[in-house]
């Protein structure tokens, strides 16, 4: 709960798009070159920011009219999306201000660090590795076969076991309630990325105990809740 004081945490487990990239434009851009070519309405990219979290088939569904979310149109749809997104991904992506001091700080106390999403696995894996290039996770997690999206919990406790840290020493840190009912299905402790795509309403709502207004808000919470490190 809330009340209690974290940790000690032994890592930190994040979200990939709306937590350490603004990834938003991309997508929006993406999504809406395949909307447009077929005469489809487009959405804004305030739109596309609440249409995000369930991973890239949600969106393609949820993006589509209702008369054309099923069937031939929408397989077709998705393999659009996703053979745009290949193209644009980094077009404008870039780290949110103030994460490379946050994963500065992970590393100099010399804490794990994961990202699981559910943005497909392979995109997952692009994104980090070139977008949060000087940084290294032991562990990079999109959606692939066999894993459930989240709010499930699966793929926390899988990143969980592959660290070797118990749930309850991890912060999870992410931008949206999908986020917030991971990290308290898994047993994880629940920080929400209020400068994310998601409101604090939302954050706190689906179990957020800690708000970050911006990155180096959790900088003190990991320090706050580290074991003591001696030089």
């Amino acid at each position: 709960m809330s009340h209690q004081h974290p940790g000690p945490f032994k890592a930190v487990l994040f979200d990939l798009d709306g937590t350490l990239l603004d990834t938003i434009e991309d997508i929006a851009f993406s999504l809406n070159s395949v909307l447009a070519r077929h005469g489809y309405p487009t959405h804004t990219v305030d739109q596309c920011r609440i249409m995000v979290g369930y991973g890239m088939q949600d969106l393609v569904r949820s993006a589509l009219p209702a008369d054309v979310r099923d069937g031939t149109t929408f397989l077709r749809m998705q393999e659009e999306m996703r053979q745009a997104y290949a193209e644009y991904w980094k077009l404008k992506s870039r780290p949110f201000d103030g994460i490379g001091l946050l994963l500065d700080a992970i590393d100099s106390l010399k804490l794990k660090k994961a990202i699981l999403s559910n943005k497909p696995d392979a995109f997952t894996k692009l994104c980090a590795e070139h977008l949060l290039e000087p940084w290294r996770f032991d562990v990079v997690m999109g959606h692939h076969e066999g894993i459930a999206h989240k709010p499930d919990p699966q793929g926390a406790l899988m990143i969980a076991e592959t660290l070797g840290v118990e749930p309850s020493s991890i912060l999870y840190v992410g931008d949206s309630g999908i986020d917030m009912q991971t990290a308290v299905s898994a047993g994880m402790y629940p920080a929400g990325a209020v400068w994310g795509y998601r409101d604090a309403a939302e954050l706190r709502a689906d179990g957020a105990s800690f708000l970050a207004e911006n990155p180096v808000d959790l900088i003190g919470l990991l320090n706050a809740a580290s074991p003591h490190h001696h030089s």
